[in-house]
């Protein structure tokens, strides 16, 4: 990431696009604004874009439909914007592979601090990529932090999102123990949960699905009732 993250918002309600331009431009950021998704595939073309800030309800493509490209495309970071009555559209997009999510109304000081926790943890990856550890092999499977990238039995490289990785991350290193959800949302994205706070849930539940053999009867990441989740292989760390 440069030292002036370039953030990229895809909002088609320019009063609020704006706003946010103008605040995260007074907090040291590059901003660039798209009202649709095909302004934001003409920007992403012709610019290096660090994280996205993508609304839900966009005319033409919608947002989930627009997250679900990105994310099988590459792990650019997505921050997802919703209506408050929209629950279950969070839960969709973080499915599909947002990293996070804000409800509007939203103060533009917390869509900062959420944008900065994204990009700091990409930093911290890479700059643990430099002090030592950077595999973990766990049950055939190889998670390299330095290459942020997960490698299945046969090899073929495992495709996952930002937050995926850095949720399978945290308990690769932390083995045998049972984590609570308020101590994952901690660990992985540096906040307090939300009084309905799904994404914990949402991001194992996907992990389950490209890891476990059958994610109806998890084996690696079993759930602890009234505890959390405990991540059950052996791991060798190098």
């Amino acid at each position: 990431m440069s030292t002036t993250p370039h953030i990229l918002i895809v909002e088609d309600d320019r009063e609020i696009s704006t706003l946010v331009a103008r605040y995260l431009r007074g907090n040291d950021c590059r901003v660039s604004i798209a009202g649709d998704g095909r302004e934001m595939d003409r920007l992403l073309a012709d610019s290096r874009v660090d994280l996205i800030v993508l609304d839900l309800m966009l005319p033409g493509e919608d947002g989930l439909s627009i997250c679900r490209r990105l994310r099988a495309a590459s792990g650019m970071p997505i921050l997802m914007l919703t209506a408050k009555s929209e629950e279950i559209d969070r839960i969709v997009g973080l499915e599909i592979g947002a990293d996070d999510y804000l409800a509007k109304p939203f103060n533009p000081r917390e869509l900062l601090a959420r944008i900065r926790a994204i990009l700091r943890r990409g930093a911290a990856a890479q700059g643990r990529d430099d002090e030592g550890v950077r595999r973990h092999a766990f049950a055939g499977f190889v998670l390299d932090a330095g290459l942020r990238q997960l490698l299945n039995p046969e090899g073929a490289q495992v495709a996952l999102t930002g937050a995926e990785f850095d949720l399978l991350h945290a308990m690769c290193l932390r083995p045998g123990r049972v984590l609570s959800r308020d101590q994952l949302l901690d660990l992985t994205q540096g906040r307090a949960p939300g009084p309905f706070e799904r994404s914990i849930d949402v991001l194992v539940s996907r992990i389950r699905q490209k890891i476990e053999r059958d994610p109806r009867n998890p084996e690696m990441i079993k759930t602890i009732r009234s505890g959390g989740y405990l991540f059950t292989p052996e791991v060798v760390s190098t």
